[in-house]
């Protein structure tokens, strides 16, 4: 069973932004109207958080339209551009103490995970955008004819960004970082499960720079202020990171304006052990694969493929590791997982362990509740797991992991790409040439090699199937918010 650890709070962060932030200030939602965004240690009201709709997201477009199509943002010397969000990247490292509390308070992540692992990467993704901001450049090329022929990359426009509650700060760099050096101006939802990081970050990137009405923050729910920023005519583009069943919706109305989208949606990711691998590398991978950010992860490696030679020896090691994995106050840095996002997210995974164990899958470990308060699962796992089974189809975006035993290459890479999603995939094996060969025929977007979760802001990230389409991060990153444009030139 799943130790709890022993609280030892660090100090509770100041709660200093809850407005809505357009145009440079902060103000209260037009209608007055707030909502209660909750520790899920505690289930405790943190604060109350001003409540945009459509009204408000109004204005954070005519802002945002007005600093694209009249501010100095897009015509600002691209150097320059690229300096400011350094300075964005420098300020956020100077409060990642307080930023890394915020998250965890927020979220419930253990703190050690966002101050040693969020946080630094989200810096990373603007220091790397900051140097792509003055390298964004057309080609000249050669056509028939007394003509001079050029291309050229210019921002899209105002982009609406929608992101999750599982990495708030970390959402934001990936969000902002290639709209920013592109030269996009931004009206931004975060979820109204964790807005407080990204109303933080507002403050620091106004601190360190960015002109008003560049960055826009409206917090509030998907049916109003979301749709809103999906619907406004006035909006280029929309990134959205969530569900797919958000993202069906989000492509509907955004289909009368022809309205650019990029998705990174969810995944059912096998992360696929053979029995040559390292075993102790390989069931370290299982744990950081299914467990990272206590599970709500879209590209965790919820499906555990062991080869049947070594099955009971591995499942071993990964029940073993789940049960020594210590949960409870994300405060204490001793802690490896903390509680679930929110009360729904909780039950939904309830819901599923119920249904595992209905469907006749082995619970192998945890499957219960950890505590008396607060949205805390036991690290569970399944074995004796059916492809057809839900826990085994479906994202449960939750520390439970389905074990799956294969003998057959082919066999193998037919399971493992019998799924709806594509977004990530693991490969644990000595045989250089297997993993090369395993690793050409997954349809995923990402497949890790004797490792699991490696990322890096060079590195483009995004989904085959209905895991998304579009890219994030590395140069691809940039491709939604830049439009090509062709000049001919007579030389006659």
């Amino acid at each position: 069973m799943a130790t709890v650890a022993e609280p030892r709070r660090a100090a509770r962060p100041e709660i200093r932004q809850t407005q809505l932030f357009i145009d440079g200030q902060w103000t209260p939602a037009r209608s007055g109207k707030t909502f209660e965004t909750i520790n899920p240690a505690t289930e405790e009201v943190i604060a109350q958080v001003a409540e945009g709709d459509a009204a408000d997201v109004e204005a954070a477009v005519l802002a945002a339209r007005k600093a694209f199509d009249d501010g100095p943002w897009p015509r600002m010397d691209a150097r320059e551009r690229g300096r400011i969000m350094m300075r964005l990247a420098d300020l956020i490292e100077a409060e990642i103490d307080e930023l890394a509390a915020l998250e965890a308070l927020d979220n419930g992540k253990p703190v050690s995970d966002a101050r040693l692992g969020d946080i630094p990467l989200a810096i990373s993704v603007l220091r790397y955008y900051a140097g792509w901001a003055d390298k964004i450049q057309g080609q000249t090329i050669p056509i028939n004819g007394n003509f001079f022929c050029y291309t050229r990359k210019e921002p899209v426009g105002v982009a609406g960004q929608i992101i999750p509650w599982n990495f708030p700060i970390l959402m934001v760099s990936w969000k902002w970082g290639p709209a920013l050096a592109a030269g996009c101006t931004i009206v931004m939802k975060p979820a109204e499960q964790t807005p407080l990081t990204c109303l933080r970050l507002a403050r620091l990137a106004q601190e360190a720079g960015v002109p008003d009405g560049v960055i826009n923050v409206v917090p509030g729910f998907g049916p109003t202020a979301g749709a809103a920023i999906v619907k406004h005519p006035g909006i280029d583009k929309v990134a959205f990171t969530g569900s797919g069943e958000t993202a069906q919706v989000i492509m509907r109305q955004a289909a009368d304006q022809l309205k650019r989208l990029t998705f990174e949606l969810g995944g059912k990711s096998p992360n696929i052990v053979f029995a040559d691998a390292d075993l102790d590398a390989a069931a370290a991978g299982a744990h950081v694969g299914i467990y990272l950010n206590q599970g709500q992860c879209c590209c965790a490696g919820s499906r555990l493929f062991v080869e049947d030679k070594i099955h009971g020896e591995f499942v071993e090691r990964v029940v073993a590791d789940s049960k020594a994995r210590r949960v409870g106050d994300p405060f204490d840095p001793a802690t490896q997982q903390g509680p679930q996002v929110d009360r729904a997210q909780y039950d939904k995974i309830m819901g599923y362990i119920e249904a595992g164990q209905k469907e006749g899958a082995t619970l192998a470990t945890g499957g219960g509740r950890v505590g008396e308060k607060g949205f805390f699962i036991e690290p569970t796992v399944f074995t004796n797991v059916a492809d057809e089974m839900a826990i085994a189809r479906e994202e449960i975006f939750g520390p439970v992991l389905s074990v799956l035993k294969f003998s057959d290459m082919d066999e193998l890479i037919r399971r493992a790409n019998a799924t709806n999603f594509g977004l990530a995939a693991a490969v644990w094996t000595r045989d250089v040439a297997k993993a090369h060969q395993t690793a050409k025929r997954l349809r995923a977007g990402t497949v890790w090699v004797n490792c699991y979760d490696v990322f890096d802001a060079a590195a483009p990230f995004g989904g085959f199937k209905q895991s998304g389409f579009g890219r994030e991060l590395g140069e691809k990153g940039l491709d939604p918010y830049l439009e090509h444009k062709t000049v001919t030139v007579s030389l006659d």
